[in-house]
């Protein structure tokens, strides 16, 4: 084993009791190990001069600005010592290994490994077709194919113009023609159209010779794409199988066997999949783990500099339910019923509709594990009562409820048309120095890590929410924010991300830091009465700085 890979922790300061259980890395806080191991790194990317990456953090620094997760594990070796392990996700300044790093899995950058040799195969078909479409013969015979085309589109709508003047000439005449006269007129009109019969052959038959002459490259042009094609498919396949992965019993599991045979994109690149298969290779006992982001945070996810991270869903989760086969991990607090022991208070109710005050952690409507929610609750009293809209979990506030599928469809229709008002407090980790404004991040979900959102120009749906500050005390701001629309976690991001108030609600355990709740209530709803007709306004308030 590389010694300088596995770092001792001095025993000047293994005060911390080891834990018991490790880490269960999709929700967790990170141990003190985790966070002693942790800074040691941050430290040392602090100031190292090992290699050249661009973070993001130095405004004077050239290049592409990138921010990395680094990701630690505390283990132990055989002779019971504590240590820690480090590790990046994807590449690092270009490369696969930096000296103070665990390697990746399986190097795909290896200049002796099987796929650098097929990357030079692949490199020849794209060479060899890149030559065949810039070959002077054949950008000519597209030229010249797309010129009689039009050639041939100009001189027969020519030609049907020229018969269509003509018979309008001829019935102006035919009203006083003679009986010779009539018969030139017939005669007139059949040679023009056997003129244009041959015309259309004519230039059929060029376009067919023009075709026949581009097809030459094609052909083999769209051969030697196929190739590449099946090629690249079975290099892809053979690096699935190649690419795999141990846990404690040493066994060996490859991606096409964790994602039958269809892994998303960088699958098995991310620090924690690393940092467990060495310490497996290697006979250390995995102990902790935390993962950190540094750097400036991309354009279309919300990353803190220094702030932990759970592993992504997506691509981790699959991985690592192998890898830790056999481990006990902390409880999974998504298998945790956060509703049990509240009470879900009812803040209105006529024959009609209901109104709600949320408890925060409280499920809307049930989940997949856990079934426990405002909607299971109210029809265990209401079997036909239907919820008309959400709010996420870790949101507490007012949800409306119809009775009956009348008042349910009367509110939900309400809802579409944006004609219900909704206000929320949230109180931000920062201080604001705008007073009011108004937020346009279209939103998706992010597929490898879900359920959050991610912010995406291309693909994600309108999201619109205005916002005006209250109170600030105490470095943090009080704010109201009014959601025009109404999509997943739309005011969480648009409350972190950069490019919205690039400050957190306090106690957002995705886009901020975890407290000891998410600092965001529903305080107050306005709608119509589905069956009085009568404005409402329903509003539960509630103290943050308290």
């Amino acid at each position: 084993m590389n010694s300088s890979l596995f770092q001792l922790f001095p025993k000047s300061i293994l005060t911390e009791k080891i834990p018991e259980k490790f880490t269960f890395p999709f929700y967790y806080e990170p141990h003190e190990l985790s966070r002693i191991a942790a800074k040691e790194l941050q430290n040392y990317l602090e100031t190292q001069t090992d290699f050249e990456h661009n973070f993001g953090l130095d405004e004077k620094q050239k290049g592409l600005q990138i921010g990395k997760m680094f990701g630690v594990l505390v283990a132990q070796n055989q002779n019971g010592e504590l240590g820690y392990l480090w590790a990046f996700s994807g590449k690092l300044a270009e490369s696969n290994h930096h000296p103070k790093f665990v390697p990746t899995v399986y190097d795909m950058l290896d200049d002796n490994g099987y796929f650098k040799k097929e990357e030079v195969i692949l490199n020849q078909y794209n060479a060899e077709i890149e030559a065949l479409e810039q070959n002077q013969d054949y950008l000519s015979a597209i030229q010249y194919l797309e010129q009689t085309k039009f050639q041939a589109e100009k001189e027969i709508t020519a030609q049907k113009e020229k018969i269509k003047l003509g018979k309008k000439l001829r019935a102006e005449k035919r009203q006083t023609a003679t009986l010779e006269q009539l018969e030139q007129f017939n005669k007139e009109s059949q040679d023009e159209g056997i003129l244009l019969k041959k015309m259309t052959q004519y230039w059929n038959y060029k376009l067919e010779e023009a075709k026949q002459n581009l097809e030459q490259f094609t052909n083999k042009i769209n051969l030697l794409k196929e190739e590449r094609k099946e090629k690249s498919a079975a290099l892809q396949q053979q690096l699935f199988t190649e690419y795999a992965f141990l846990n404690k019993n040493k066994e060996l599991k490859s991606l096409a066997e964790i994602f039958n045979g269809n892994p998303p994109a960088g699958s098995g690149e991310c620090a924690a999949p690393k940092l467990l298969h060495y310490a497996f290779q290697h006979n250390l006992k995995p102990i902790a783990m935390a993962e950190f982001w540094w750097g400036k945070s991309p354009k279309s996810e919300v990353r803190k500099h220094k702030q932990f991270y759970p592993a992504c869903m997506g691509k981790c989760e699959p991985i690592l339910k192998h890898m830790l086969s056999g481990i006990e991990t902390d409880e999974n607090p998504f298998e945790i019923n956060p509703a049990d022991g509240k009470e879900l208070e009812i803040i209105f109710e006529d024959e009609h509709i209901i109104a709600v005050n949320k408890p925060a952690e409280f499920l809307s409507v049930p989940g997949k594990q856990i079934t426990d929610s405002v909607q299971t609750r109210i029809q265990s009293k209401y079997p036909n009562a239907m919820i008309v809209h959400r709010l996420d979990m870790s949101t507490s506030g007012i949800i409306l409820i119809g009775k009956n599928f009348e008042s349910y469809k009367n509110l939900q229709s309400q809802f579409i048309k944006r004609k219900v008002k909704k206000r929320y407090v949230a109180l931000l980790d920062g201080i604001l120095t705008a007073k009011e404004g108004t937020i346009e991040l279209p939103l998706r979900v992010d597929l490898d890590n879900r359920p959050n959102q991610v912010v995406c120009f291309e693909h994600g749906k309108p999201a619109k929410t205005e916002w005006k500050t209250i109170e600030i005390r105490n470095n943090q701001t009080l704010v109201h924010f009014h959601p025009i629309t109404g999509r997943t976690h739309q005011l969480r991001v648009h409350a972190a991300h950069n490019l919205g108030l690039n400050c957190p609600i306090v106690g957002d355990d995705l886009y901020g830091t975890k407290a000891n709740r998410l600092h965001l209530h529903a305080e107050s709803i306005t709608f119509i009465h589905p069956f009085s007709k009568e404005e409402m306004t329903i509003q539960v308030e509630i103290d943050f700085f308290k």
